[in-house]
């Protein structure tokens, strides 16, 4: 009897403490994805400003080469194109609306952005599009890391002591 209530409470206890970590990781995974997503864009106007490749080529060779939510970013836009014959700047937003779990309202929106203009202006028109999103993503990455040094730690600790609160009183 005792043995089973012992197994019990270090369940609680852990399951607790991993909730809290799987919170506290919801900052760190925005700040590596907007990073991510402003080093994909930087490709992206290099790729726009000196290579004539349309931009599926030009999103499908930066899938490639960024990894997580902001290459599938890409992928999905590629797909969105092809199969739902849907434009650019359409299946821009809509692969950021389907991938953007783990970013704000605002991240979102700052990063739909892009797709107001893709493909429907010329060369300059598009970079200037991209530097803009990526000062708005310079921002938030600043808002993200802050928001992460402040709260990650926090999250991991509060797990942990709930569930010995939760422990201590059961028994």
């Amino acid at each position: 009897m005792y043995v089973l209530k012992f197994v019990l409470l270090i369940m609680i206890f852990c399951t607790s403490t991993i909730i809290g970590i799987l919170i506290s990781k919801k900052y760190s995974n925005r700040v590596k994805i907007l990073k991510n997503l402003k080093n994909a864009l930087n490709i992206f106007e290099v790729k726009i400003n000196f290579s004539f490749e349309t931009i599926p080529e030009i999103f499908k060779e930066i899938s490639t080469k960024i990894d997580g939510v902001a290459g599938k970013i890409f992928d999905d836009t590629i797909n969105n194109m092809n199969s739902r014959n849907l434009l650019a700047g359409e299946a821009w937003e809509k692969s950021v609306e389907d991938n953007g779990a783990n970013l704000k309202k605002e991240d979102k929106n700052s990063i739909k952005t892009l797709g107001k203009l893709l493909g429907k202006t010329d060369v300059e028109g598009q970079i200037n599009q991209i530097q803009l999103v990526n000062s708005f993503l310079e921002q938030q990455i600043n808002e993200a890391t802050e928001a992460k040094n402040k709260n990650e730690k926090m999250y991991q600790k509060l797990g942990a002591i709930v569930g010995l609160i939760i422990v201590i009183v059961l028994i």
